[in-house]
């Protein structure tokens, strides 16, 4: 297995196998609230094709704290407090942000889309020819768990 993105801290490595299965720009609040970003670059993996180095130096979070029981969680570095990655509970996907979890954001592909605007939110729809949707791209399936 080739390791194609690589990211995570010093205590812990995360990698990537293969390429994103889905590769979007997110305007979620959930985001916005963990990154502080007005959007945030996300790449959706298959949960087997990241793995990490050291699962026992890893504290997981839930994901949204209005949802604390839903299905994503962040892992953050037991050592240092870097985020590592999002893990689904179900074992469907893994998910990479790569200018917030170590990653070199350049050598991921850029994102096909925008995921989760809403015109309620006060801003300006993208205009850079991306296609926009108010959740995840029509094609998306969920993997089946692993």
């Amino acid at each position: 297995m080739t390791t194609q993105y690589a990211g995570g801290c010093q205590h812990v490595h995360v990698t990537a196998t293969a390429e994103p299965i889905d590769n979007h720009e997110c305007h979620c609040n959930v985001c916005k609230g963990v990154t502080g970003q007005q959007t945030t670059h996300v790449a959706f993996f298959n949960h087997g094709d990241i793995q990490v180095d050291h699962p026992e130096l890893m504290n997981r979070v839930p994901f949204n704290k209005d949802n604390p029981s839903g299905p994503l969680e962040i892992c953050v570095c037991k050592e240092c407090g870097a985020a590592l990655m999002l893990d689904d509970k179900q074992g469907r996907i893994r998910v990479a942000v790569p200018n917030v979890m170590g990653y070199d954001d350049a050598k991921f592909p850029k994102a096909t889309y925008h995921a989760f605007w809403d015109e309620t939110k006060g801003y300006a729809a993208p205009t850079d020819g991306r296609p926009v949707y108010s959740g995840l791209q029509p094609s998306f399936v969920w993997p089946q768990p692993s």
